[in-house]
């Protein structure tokens, strides 16, 4: 993919740059193998090597090993499971202290979000006084107002992370401070990503095609701003619902963005502009290259060795994660996105001399299982040739959520019919092909409680009230069945339409069933402070204005 060979090679200036100016400085020494600071003077045609830096670390942020996609967002979640398989994978037990609710303050699950945030943010903080100071001369007004704008974005999106999942950081916008640094509140944090957006986003490029792909746009920023409203309630206790309209409905008037007819398209290997561009409907995404940047590897993680001979990959798979059995069987049987999503049945060799069978049931998340028990994700493109390493882009954004965003404000405002024209709107690609008709929800029915068999998922692939338990149904209540949740078919929309790719755990949190129900192997928990991470222990033990989270 020549995205990010493109940016590679637009790093390397600023690589030795930057090298350069941290280095002893012999004014009468004549070199001729690097570029240096004398010799490499940037202008407008290089803003876009000079921010490359920052964007770098959300690679690995997402789906890298331990990414925020995987570990941090949805194995703690109700729709993915990383059970014990007979080739491993307990690795110590991580994936089921995040299924559980149970990590520690050193784990690395989390601590790897923080790291790279920070990193990022050092990124963007550098950069900005580099050009502020004058050590990256930017002499076009217009262009320099445009790169500080979209670099204090992507330092906002940075924050909205780390508000998300620690609330009470460091916010740190000064490169040359020399002291530790406070520690904020989360209101104070959310503020500051609230004020940050709303101020650089006039300034932010309207364009949407491959000048801007992989870079924060103003559609990006009004996205993760209203994500930011969406989630106000639980981030600092006030609701900002009224304020998500505008600003979705901003994207949708400029008329950057659709729908793609297929499900699938945004999560295929041509999705992107430099690469066939057949998506209209990503709005920002993290780009992957198998040569220049080899770090996205969650294909490797949730399909079965065997797949590698199905699909004529390079790699042979490691065969981990599995959908959630009770999150598989909520789909409607006409929507297409449940086998747009998950690996379902028997899938032969080229030749057809082999045949792999997958089932739909997990008995439990620790124990003698086989291979194939439950279903592998095959939502992003698996590819002829494919290595441990994927081409195919992760979407941070994509316009159903912005639709989606949109109709969840208007449900919780009061306006539940409003709501279901534009839910429906997303739904009618998944029925196309099977029930049309089944494509329309109502105001009412989006009003009424979950689907979601919520409880135990017993070895014998019943859902209990506990091991040995007995059988729950849909209107059991408490911490089982899904009846008594509010707006409950909503955030099972939610569940449909971006099923593994990074929102469910805060979709949970925000629809109150994150500690308060059931699923597969875990147990309900009234205590709340799970809903947030604990501060690394590392980070405390380096900067002690670090106060950990409560309960932890």
């Amino acid at each position: 993919m020549p995205t990010f060979s493109t940016v590679r090679a637009a790093l390397l200036p600023l690589g030795f740059l930057l090298l350069a100016a941290g280095a002893c400085t012999d004014l009468n020494e004549t070199v001729y193998d690097e570029i240096t600071d004398t010799n490499f003077k940037p202008g407008e045609k290089d803003l876009g090597s000079l921010v490359a830096p920052a964007y770098r670390v959300l690679a690995d942020m997402y789906m890298g090993w331990y990414g925020i996609v995987d570990v941090a967002q949805e194995e703690p979640a109700d729709v993915l499971v990383t059970p014990e398989r007979v080739n491993g994978w307990w690795d110590g037990g991580v994936y089921y202290r995040q299924h559980t609710h149970s990590w520690t303050l050193n784990s690395y699950t989390f601590s790897h979000t923080w790291g790279d945030c920070f990193s990022s943010i050092n990124d963007v903080n550098r950069v900005i006084y580099q050009i502020e100071s004058g050590t990256i001369p930017v002499t076009n007004d217009s262009a320099r107002a445009g790169i500080l704008a979209e670099l204090r974005a992507l330092r906002a999106y940075d924050y909205s992370l780390l508000l998300d999942d620690f609330r009470n950081v460091s916010i740190v916008t000064d490169f040359t401070a020399k002291d530790l640094p406070k520690q904020n509140t989360a209101q104070e944090v959310y503020d500051f990503v609230v004020t940050e957006l709303t101020a650089v986003i006039p300034g932010l490029s309207k364009e949407a095609g491959v000048a801007m792909y992989g870079r924060m746009n103003r559609w990006a920023a009004e996205a993760i701003l209203a994500r930011v409203y969406l989630n106000a309630d639980v981030y600092v206790g006030t609701p900002a619902y009224d304020k998500v309209i505008p600003l979705t409905q901003d994207i949708i008037d400029g008329g950057k963005y659709a729908l793609d007819p297929s499900y699938r398209t945004p999560f295929s290997v041509a999705a992107g502009p430099l690469d066939g561009g057949q998506s209209h409907e990503v709005i920002w995404a993290v780009p992957y290259d198998h040569v220049y940047l080899p770090v996205s590897n969650f294909h490797m993680k949730t399909l079965k060795p065997e797949l590698r001979y199905v699909f004529n990959m390079d790699a042979q798979p490691w065969g981990g994660s599995a959908g959630n059995p009770q999150f598989v069987d909520s789909y409607d049987p006409d929507d297409h996105r449940k086998q747009d999503t998950w690996l379902m049945g028997s899938h032969f060799t080229a030749d057809a001399q082999f045949g792999y069978d997958f089932t739909d049931t997990i008995p439990q998340f620790r124990g003698p299982n086989a291979f194939r028990l439950g279903f592998p994700v095959w939502k992003y493109e698996i590819y002829s040739g494919e290595t441990g390493s994927s081409d195919v882009d992760y979407p941070i954004v994509r316009y159903a959520e912005v639709l989606m965003m949109q109709a969840e404000a208007l449900l919780r405002t009061g306006q539940a019919d409003a709501a279901a024209a534009l839910v429906t709107q997303v739904r009618q690609r998944a029925f196309a092909a099977t029930n049309p008709a089944k494509a329309t929800v109502t105001g009412a029915a989006l009003m009424q409680g979950s689907t979601y068999l919520y409880g135990w998922y017993d070895t014998d692939g019943i859902v209990k009230t506990g091991p040995g338990g007995t059988p729950v149904t849909a209107t059991t209540g408490g911490a089982f069945g899904g009846a008594d949740i509010q707006y409950g078919r909503f955030l099972d929309e939610l569940g449909w339409e971006f099923a593994v790719e990074g929102h469910r755990r805060q979709d949970l949190i925000r629809f109150g069933v994150f500690s308060t129900k059931a699923w597969f192997n875990h147990a309900a928990d009234a205590d709340t402070h799970w809903r947030i991470y604990p501060i690394p222990q590392s980070a405390i033990d380096a900067n002690p204005n670090l106060k950990q989270n409560p309960g932890y």
